[in-house]
């Protein structure tokens, strides 16, 4: 029985794991889009996960099918919460098209950054935007932007763009970012802004596969299982979110900013 559930599957577009490491995967998809959903940072829960399996045998297919996965649950998402929360797609578009060629610009670049220089800068951001978030508990309680449309447009798609090509560098946090980009500077409330990037996120994601699909590192067979597993977390996670409101996604979002940062620390100190 142990060794069914160790002996590495045959099965196409699945990198040889086992089924005890498939189903371990399973249960870090759905984590991963429950956490997406309500404020973003899931991605690093999945991504870990995939590298300490290391489907395919090398890194890059690990990140590849994490964006495939992720595409899916943070388009579920979205949709979950446009149901349910106003958006504004006249702004919301401009920022996720600037944010997929962003993203399609950072996973081109993907090897040319040293992988400690961006953890160092990713892991300072990270500090600063959960100490000035709990320092400030009327930050993103109401909906109120601080710029008039065009300005906010600009803010936004440029915002976008560079969160985006963060996010093709497979960087960790890319919710979380941007959640804290339309709270902090725009004005919106944590739902709204949740809500937005579910949007942005997607598009992200797609940028980044445009560049990882052509390249053949996409395990296509897991990558629809994870798909599956993280959608329903992402939906779970939605309906959380627009349910309680931004209270709690604001308590969320710090508790997934500090995760962040121990984690980011870490492997700092051992890298």
């Amino acid at each position: 029985m142990i060794d069914a559930l160790t002996e590495p599957l045959d099965w196409p577009g699945f990198g040889d794991v086992s089924l005890l490491a498939l189903i371990a995967l399973c249960a870090a998809a759905l984590l991963a889009g429950l956490v997406d959903a309500i404020v973003g940072g899931g991605g690093l829960v999945q991504l870990s996960a995939l590298l300490i399996v290391l489907p395919g045998g090398e890194a890059i297919f690990s990140v590849a099918t994490n964006k495939l996965a992720s595409v899916v649950g943070t388009a579920s998402a979205a949709v979950t919460y446009a149901r349910r929360v106003p958006l504004d797609l006249r702004q919301v578009l401009p920022m996720a098209a600037a944010a997929l060629v962003g993203s399609l610009g950072g996973a081109l670049l993907a090897a040319a950054l040293p992988s400690r220089v961006l953890t160092t800068v990713v892991l300072v951001a990270l500090v600063a935007v959960g100490i000035y978030t709990w320092r400030r508990p009327e930050l993103g309680a109401v909906h109120a932007p601080r710029f008039g449309r065009r300005a906010q447009r600009a803010v936004m798609v440029v915002g976008g763009a560079a969160i985006g090509f963060y996010d093709g560098l497979a960087g960790p946090g890319t919710g979380s970012f941007l959640v804290f980009l339309l709270v902090g500077l725009v004005g919106f409330a944590f739902l709204q802004a949740s809500a937005t990037a579910k949007v942005v996120n997607t598009a992200t994601n797609l940028g980044a596969l445009v560049f990882f699909l052509p390249a053949g590192v996409v395990l296509l067979g897991l990558g629809a299982v994870l798909a599956a597993a993280n959608l329903v977390g992402a939906v779970v996670g939605a309906r959380l979110a627009v349910e309680r409101g931004s209270g709690f996604v604001r308590r969320v979002f710090l508790l997934v900013v500090a995760v962040l940062v121990a984690t980011l620390a870490v492997r700092l100190t051992v890298s």
